[in-house]
């Protein structure tokens, strides 16, 4: 499902505008963006919880040369499901 799916979904169960949902889905993105930026995770108890994982420096190798090199420390968005959406998947 692309974003433009979603909001077109978000709109039909909202029972709303297709230009309100996009600007409510664009609410919510933004807001747990800002808040990743933050160093804050965002839990939504039953659906999951959005937190940065810290990644260690670590070797790599240039997979057309062989050769060895650093790959820097970074941070990486995670998402970590919850128990209600796990279950209703399964």
């Amino acid at each position: 499902m692309k974003k433009a799916e979603f909001v077109d979904a978000v709109a039909e169960r909202g029972n709303m505008q297709k230009a309100d949902a996009a600007a409510a889905v664009d609410a919510v993105l933004d807001t747990i963006t800002d808040a990743l930026k933050k160093g804050e995770q965002v839990t939504l108890v039953g659906f999951g919880t959005f937190l940065v994982r810290d990644r260690k420096a670590r070797t790599g190798r240039n997979p057309q040369s062989g050769e060895a090199i650093d790959i820097p420390a970074s941070k990486a968005p995670s998402f970590k499901a919850g128990k209600g959406l796990k279950e209703s998947v399964n």
